[in-house]
């Protein structure tokens, strides 16, 4: 468990295969502050190392998930120069980019549980995770119009997971939408009634977990790999990703089982059925030999 002091706890189900992340900064609604931002990062870095874990929750205590970036570290200090500001928000952004990429090159795939309000930088962190579990109570929101600071960064993974006019309808209104409207977007996975929300994520982490770590990481890859390329490139850079994933031996196993009418018993890593070298010495002698 992560210590007394620290702004995450961690709580460990199925077998130590599911981590549930626990943002705990309730005095200041679970702001991503640099200090909680780092925290986080550096968790799901950690996280994503241990070969035993096949997904990760990421949580929150009290009525907000995330309330957004800590406003107190957005403004201008009198005492500073104008360079120690400028630099101290551009690390704000920076450091919250980074995490919010990883989250998507990450092995491992994060649920999102909301329970609270997620607004600003906190409807950008649930935008970000592969998939996201909602109480019915939950409100997703990019108010910053309201502060007189549009919500640019929030927008970008907001813009790529809603339709654009209801993206721009939440940013230039700066209102809540609801879980029901969430799901309706697109936004939300699934909508579950007050207080269930933490029985059905570990239920979807359960679900996922039944298969190849292995396989789970090079699809999670593969699909924000595709989503900004057009159709034509993506069918063929598909089609070689499935090629290689036929290689894997859980790949093999799994389809054993089916044919077999068996559970399949996956290794969760990255050993193939083949002999990469040798195939592609054959291929190399086959392309010589066609030259001629």
């Amino acid at each position: 468990a992560a210590s007394d002091n620290s702004l995450i706890g961690r709580e460990i189900y199925a077998g130590n295969t599911i981590v549930r992340l626990i943002m705990k900064d309730t005095k200041r609604r679970n702001a991503l502050s640099i200090a909680m931002i780092e925290q986080l990062h550096n968790e799901l870095k950690e996280i994503d190392t241990i070969q035993k874990i096949r997904s990760v929750i990421l949580a929150a205590e009290g009525p907000a998930f995330s309330a957004g970036h800590d406003l107190k570290e957005l403004r201008y200090s009198s005492s500073d120069d104008q360079l120690a500001n400028e630099t101290r928000h551009t690390t704000v952004f920076d450091k919250c980019a980074a995490l919010l990429q990883f989250i998507q090159t990450m092995h491992l795939p994060v649920i999102a549980e909301v329970g609270g309000v997620a607004a600003a930088a906190g409807c950008q962190l649930v935008a970000s995770c592969d998939i996201v579990v909602a109480s019915e109570k939950a409100k997703f929101m990019v108010p910053g119009q309201k502060v007189g600071l549009f919500c640019s960064t929030p927008a970008i993974p907001l813009s790529r997971t809603v339709p654009a006019k209801v993206a721009m309808d939440m940013l230039l209104t700066a209102e809540p939408i609801d879980a029901q409207a969430a799901l309706r977007a697109g936004l939300v996975s699934r909508v579950v009634p007050e207080g269930e929300e933490r029985h059905e994520a570990i239920r979807v982490a359960e679900a996922i977990g039944k298969h190849s770590r292995s396989v789970t990481a090079m699809g999670k890859s593969f699909f924000y790999a595709q989503l900004g390329l057009p159709a034509n490139h993506a069918y063929k850079v598909g089609g070689r990703v499935m090629t290689t994933n036929l290689k894997l031996a859980d790949c093999q196993e799994g389809i054993s089982a089916f044919v077999e009418k068996r559970e399949p018993e996956f290794h969760h890593n990255s050993e193939m059925v083949v002999d990469e070298q040798k195939m592609y010495a054959q291929k190399e002698a086959l392309e010589e030999k066609n030259k001629k």
